[in-house]
């Protein structure tokens, strides 16, 4: 790809710490890179120094990270530098690549297809096992035997291994084994693979035969893996593989970033690589320049009330910033209120000239998108979800590649961006936006290729019509979207890894951030503390914290702040604890909470030690202590009142629903 940054200096504009990472020397490079301290510059520099300096030829730098987005962006990245032919993938496609390339020669047919969707499988495993096949339930189960093969825990190791980690499961462990077991067997006479068997599979290829791993080492000598901080034992093992006895290896991460150890993630990779490797050369990235001087000081003080934090994880950011405004806080009397409240801010950031695509509102669990979506929409306010409908699948971006495709065919000598509009025009992209939700999205979508087309023609000014099909169809396969202007609604974990002007932090009670589950749990808290510390980092200039005291409106007001707030806010006085917040009848203030009956709260307490002793499961499996707290001062007698609760939704309805009703009606429940 020619560009007129093929010959920049990869040295040009770095800072002091950036500039170290891209010189070390060839080896083991631990970059311990802080939220917005360009990490991402500073891996794709050293790559192309290494190139241009005759260390490494591009074909022989695997780069790999954890998600399409970001295999994108690296690429995107050093096709800017001029460099290209470097291998920039997630492990999954990476693995799936080389499989397929040595698999004739390790098993000798044709390579099993890939299984996308595992659920009626993992069903009729289920169904063996007798558990139940609801579409919710085998969900969970998929997970946990996703977490196990990441984890390298095999269906009879099973049990032992989540008792050892005290992982709550969605059914008894020694069905889930059932149904891990069955599963694989259905896939093993089915021949075909999931996704983790791609890293196994190419993992065995590698260390069962000599002939495979001496031709792919042959061909690969130099090894990049970004974040990792989220890898897991079998990404590990595989990474293992790919090196052997060699050392060329540059891995980037924070620890203070991890949020994934559901899945399997263990930051102890990251902060042990110097253990394993003794000459390795650290650098810490700590100047950030995403975020203002005050978001970047609320960051710090969120992460660094963490006790007991490793050396590796404790880095304090700086900003680079210019200064912005501080920081807010407000409470709301319930989730339609909190809504309301951040749709009519937003509307307002808009009137003042903020890009819709520049804001966000992010929450703990997808279900909370529901009542911004409404209150968005009322606004006539254009979003996306994102984690919804992938972009490159929509019927009108489908039909705008095929439209473009032609007339590439067909040949133009007009400029890149004229040409694309023209072509567009035919397929709905008008020069003003349209009314109505459905035809903004449509709009929307086909104003993100034309976007998507003047930043290649600025980019590459020979960029013709062919090369941007090109660049969409590399897109498609790798599930790397252009961006669309719209508000941002995302789930704190799907918001990993992007950046706003605006950020909206919604929801944020305990039971929900800290999520229920996690108490009783210090690990699972402090990972809840981080995932927190994700979305403050997430935000450039705004940063608007909110939560409400109810689910509904008119509802009990009986929800506590989060914990993790304490102390972030100014003065922690009455005035930030108790925010003016406008409502359409007055100003919401502060409700005290329910008082737990405390014989209930005993009785709920006693059930729940016999049902967990029943199930062999810890106690907070069963229900929380929050949860407990809840039901005693709640004292819900349907099942709208309990599903109301956090913590509680239809298995544990389903499960507890009867004896928790016989308990607040003071009946006993014996069994």
């Amino acid at each position: 790809m020619s560009s007129g940054r093929a010959d920049r200096d990869p040295l040009d504009g770095l800072d002091e710490e950036q500039r170290a990472a891209v010189c070390a020397p060839r080896g083991p490079v631990c970059v311990l890179a802080g939220a917005g301290t360009g990490k991402t510059r500073a891996i794709t520099r050293r790559i192309a120094r290494l190139i241009r300096t005759g260390h490494v030829a591009p074909g022989q730098v695997l780069a790999v990270t954890f998600t399409a987005r970001a295999a994108g962006e690296l690429r995107t990245r050093l096709g800017g530098l001029g460099v290209g032919g470097v291998q920039a993938r997630t492990f999954h496609a990476a693995a799936l690549r080389q499989l397929r390339y040595f698999w004739p020669q390790v098993v000798g047919d044709r390579p099993w297809p890939l299984l996308e969707h595992k659920l009626r499988l993992v069903g009729q495993a289920a169904q063996r096992a007798g558990a139940a096949t609801g579409a919710d339930d085998l969900r969970d189960v998929a997970g946990e035997i996703e977490w196990a093969k990441a984890s390298l825990v095999t269906a009879a190791d099973y049990p032992a291994a989540v008792a050892a980690a005290r992982r709550a499961t969605p059914v008894p462990a020694a069905q889930v084994a059932a149904i891990y077991a069955g599963y694989e067997e259905l896939k093993n006479r089915g021949r075909v693979l999931d996704f983790d068997d791609l890293l196994l599979h190419t993992i065995a290829a590698l260390e069962e035969h000599s002939a495979v791993a001496q031709e792919f080492r042959d061909r690969y000598r130099c090894f990049v893996v970004d974040e990792y901080q989220d890898v897991t034992p079998l990404q590990q093992r595989m990474l293992d593989a790919w090196l052997g006895t060699r050392d060329d290896l540059t891995v980037v991460g924070d620890a203070n970033q991890t949020i994934y150890s559901f899945a399997g993630a263990a930051p102890r990779f990251l902060l042990e690589f110097t253990r394993r490797f003794p000459d390795t050369v650290t650098v810490r990235l700590h100047r950030d320049y995403r975020s203002t001087p005050q978001v970047v000081a609320l960051a710090n003080r969120v992460i660094s009330a963490a006790p007991g934090r490793p050396a590796g994880a404790r880095l304090q950011l700086v900003g680079q910033l210019p200064a912005g405004p501080a920081p807010s806080f407000a409470e709301h009397d319930d989730e339609p209120s909190e809504a309301v409240a951040v749709a009519d801010a937003i509307a307002e950031l808009l009137r003042e000239g903020t890009p819709a695509a520049e804001i966000a509102v992010l929450y703990r669990v997808n279900a909370q998108s529901e009542a911004y979506e409404q209150a968005l929409d009322a606004r006539g306010i254009p979003f996306q979800v994102r984690g919804g409908e992938r972009f490159f699948h929509r019927p009108e971006v489908r039909a705008a590649i095929r439209a473009l495709r032609a007339a590439a065919t067909a040949g133009s000598a007009a400029e890149l961006d004229v040409t694309v509009r023209a072509v567009l025009s035919h397929q709905g992209l008008t020069a003003q936006p349209p009314g109505g939700s459905a035809a903004r999205s449509r709009w929307e979508s086909l104003r993100a290729l034309a976007e998507l087309a003047d930043d290649l023609a600025a980019s590459d000014p020979d960029a013709d019509l062919g090369r941007l099909v090109a660049e969409l169809d590399a897109r498609a396969d790798e599930a790397h979207p252009p961006a669309v202007q719209g508000v941002t609604l995302a789930s704190l974990h799907s918001a990993k890894g992007l950046e706003w002007d605006a950020v909206f932090l919604v929801g944020l009670v305990d039971g929900t951030l800290p999520i229920q589950y996690a108490e009783g749990d210090q690990a699972a808290l402090e990972e809840e503390r981080r995932l927190l510390y994700v979305g403050v980092t997430r935000a450039r200039r705004r940063l608007a914290m909110s939560w409400a005291l109810s689910r509904s409106a008119g509802g009990r007001r009986s929800r506590r702040r989060s914990r993790f707030l304490h102390g972030l806010m100014p003065q922690d006085g009455s005035a930030a604890r108790r925010p003016a917040v406008k409502k359409a009848a007055g100003v919401a203030s502060r409700a005290a909470p329910g008082t737990a009956d405390p014989e209930l709260l005993d009785r709920l307490r006693d059930w729940r030690s016999r049902r967990a002793t029943e199930q062999k499961v810890p106690t907070f499996v069963v229900f929380t202590d929050a949860t407990l707290t809840a039901i005693a001062e709640q004292r819900p007698t349907d099942a709208a009142g309990l599903t109301a609760i956090p913590g509680i939704g239809a298995a544990k309805l389903n499960r507890y629903g009867d004896e928790v009703f016989a308990l607040v009606r003071g009946d006993s429940v014996t069994g």
